[in-house]
């Protein structure tokens, strides 16, 4: 009898020892990957992660093309909070604090117009001096070249040469092509400083409205704080900027009297020149001031010049350690390590405006957090005084004195032993 298909496919799947085959179960769903899904939060995820990466790309890029803008507001709130305390007392008097905003600007404006006006027109009669002076001067150098070194140079020779000389026409044209790059950074300067006037000018019009206005999306709680922190920077600003007008002015009269006994022309405008930088730019701007003042002396007397660094020198010492220190006591009272280290970070940060407000801002910083750090009292103990205890040992001092009185005792007894023997 020919098998039929199930009796022969049951004989191909029996066992040849005659047990029962082992039951194979039945693929689970999705083990061959064809009802495999993707979790439902995965898609979500993904999503999220690429809108957050093209917000930080996008936010980045804002950053970088608006620094200069913000630049421009952080330049400007710090004007603000400096004529805040001007523009306070002129409006507690009946007047509108816009007109009074108005008034101090103007003040300031024609201050800085007439600082450079007068600067201009030193430096513009120093340039035309030499000018005028340059043939001599010339001529000087020509005659110890020649004879120094007996050669036969002449003037008009050395003009010719200089008139068809490659190096001169190329100069010409690096000139001629600079023209439109320095009409350009003039205009950038002038559109830059119009946008720190007009931000600084509705801050400090404004303050109370803006300070309203920021309160009001705060608890009462944080509202207190805020204005507390306000006021403390509105105080430190205000009071640095007025300690450091004021020592410039102490500079530029003490400045003016010596180039005048000197005989140095353009004796006041260089006193203000001495006074503005000195203070106004800091950690060099004393050289710098003193710089101009020098170079104007070594062209009257030589000696001059030697007077007016040796005076700069004794005069920065001063200030440094008599003046700054009274002045600044109750308005801007940080270390000077501290005010150097402010200085060093904010330049690194913001080049030379970090460096202008720097002071200040670690002022208000320094007397906001001072507000809250619990302090204690220090014991008395002579290490905090910087002078050893008790306890330590002698003093280097008496450990000296014990040593030379030993080294004397044995001199002298051996001195004796030698002549009793």
């Amino acid at each position: 009898m020919v098998p039929t298909d199930e009796t022969g496919q049951a004989a191909r799947h029996a066992s040849p020892l005659g047990t029962t085959p082992p039951t194979v179960p039945p693929p689970a769903d999705g083990a061959d990957g064809r009802d495999a899904r993707m979790p439902r939060w995965l898609p979500r995820a993904m999503v999220l992660a690429l809108a957050l990466v093209g917000v930080f790309q996008l936010g980045t890029w804002a950053f970088h093309q608006l620094i200069g803008l913000l630049i421009n507001i952080l330049i400007a709130f710090f004007l603000a909070l400096a004529v805040e305390p001007a523009v306070s007392r002129m409006a507690a008097r009946g007047m509108r604090r816009g007109f009074a905003t108005f008034l101090v600007f103007f003040g300031l404006l024609i201050v800085i117009a007439g600082f450079f006006t007068l600067l201009g027109s030193m430096l513009a009669g120093q340039i035309i001096k030499m000018i005028e002076g340059f043939p001599d001067y010339l001529d000087s150098v020509i005659n110890w070249v020649n004879t120094t070194f007996r050669t036969d140079l002449r003037r008009v020779d050395i003009q010719e040469g200089l008139l068809h000389s490659d190096w001169l026409r190329k100069y010409a044209q690096n000139s001629a092509a600079g023209v439109l790059d320095v009409s350009t950074q003039v205009l950038g300067g002038l559109f830059q400083l119009l946008t720190i006037s007009l931000f600084s000018f509705y801050f400090a019009a404004d303050g109370p409205r803006l300070r309203r206005a920021l309160c009001s999306v705060l608890p009462p709680a944080k509202q207190t704080e805020v204005l507390r922190a306000w006021e403390i920077a509105v105080d430190k600003t205000g009071g640095y900027l007025y300690s450091r007008g004021l020592m410039a002015l102490i500079s530029g009269v003490a400045h003016f009297i010596l180039l005048q006994a000197l005989g140095i022309p353009y004796a006041p405008v260089l006193g203000v020149w001495v006074g503005v930088v000195s203070q106004f730019i800091p950690t060099i701007g004393t050289y710098l001031a003193g710089a101009l003042p020098m170079l104007i002396a070594f062209t009257v007397n030589p000696w001059y010049a030697l007077w007016v660094l040796v005076f700069v020198v004794v005069y920065q010492q001063f200030e440094n350690y008599m003046l700054q220190p009274k002045l600044t006591s109750k308005t801007v009272d940080i270390h000077p390590a501290v005010a150097f280290g402010s200085v060093i970070a904010g330049t690194a940060l913001l080049g030379a405006v970090g460096a202008l407000i720097s002071i200040p801002a670690v002022a208000t910083l320094q007397a906001f957090l001072g507000a809250y750090v619990k302090r204690y009292d220090v014991t008395d103990d002579p290490r905090v005084h910087g002078h050893r205890g008790r306890g330590d040992g002698p003093s280097p001092l008496t450990r000296a004195r014990r040593l030379w009185t030993k080294a004397r005792q044995r001199a002298a007894r051996s001195r004796d032993g030698s002549g009793g023997g």
